[in-house]
């Protein structure tokens, strides 16, 4: 509680995240002079591992936000995840679009999605089969079946997208002077960490800076 009362009274801060409370923390060590030297390094170790979770956590979230701008794509992807697996399920070809040609399923586009969640090549068709089953129950019952209605499935969905995507919120997270389109994309994206995951606009700006810098390193 002192510690996060010491990163509250610094100047100029509206608001304290994770990052404040445990610079705060690991500062507050040198202050503690009965702690020993083995107590700190273990206590430093708990502040690292705590700073590698929060890590994941701050791009899982804007990798979140990033994909709900770009939702049209997810949704086109999933889409062409779809074609592929009934295809390969039922045995069949797809039409290109744009040679009207008969083409086989494409295996690397499904295998590179299914692969973002840690699907084996062994397990492929069982995991496709599970999806056309969901696909075809939420048919029966008139409901309309998204990305979003299988849970793994929306995980791959939005994972393989990022990594897609990841040079372009590279770009957008840590320019210093973005275009209308790029500041267009941080904006919709700051509404969307405000909206549906109650970041103040303090800490959505500043969970976007600290992302650019870790997609940086």
């Amino acid at each position: 509680i002192n510690r996060l009362s010491s990163a509250l009274i610094r100047t100029s801060t509206k608001c304290i995240n994770a990052l404040d409370a445990l610079r705060s923390l690991k500062d507050g060590l040198d202050q503690h002079p009965s702690i020993t030297k083995e107590e700190k390094e273990r206590l430093l170790n708990f502040i690292s591992v705590a700073r590698q979770e929060y890590d994941e956590i701050a791009k899982k979230e804007i990798q979140k936000a990033f994909v709900y701008s770009y939702e049209e794509s997810a949704k086109v992807l999933f889409d062409n995840y779809l074609d592929n697996i009934e295809a390969y399920c039922n045995s069949t070809k797809l039409k290109d679009p744009i040679t009207d040609e008969e083409v086989s399923p494409d295996e690397k586009l499904m295998r590179s999605i299914e692969e973002q969640i840690g699907v084996s090549e062994n397990a492929k068709k069982s995991f496709r089969e599970e999806i056309l089953l969901r696909l075809s129950s939420y048919a029966r019952k008139g409901r309309k079946f998204d990305y979003t209605s299988h849970e793994r499935l929306r995980e791959a969905v939005e994972k393989k997208l990022f990594a897609d995507l990841k040079d372009v919120v590279k770009i957008t997270t840590s320019t210093k002077t973005p275009d209308a389109e790029q500041l267009k994309r941080i904006n919709g994206v700051s509404a969307k960490l405000i909206s549906e995951y109650d970041y103040c606009p303090v800490c959505a700006n500043e969970l976007l800076k600290y992302v650019g810098s870790l997609l940086n390193r």
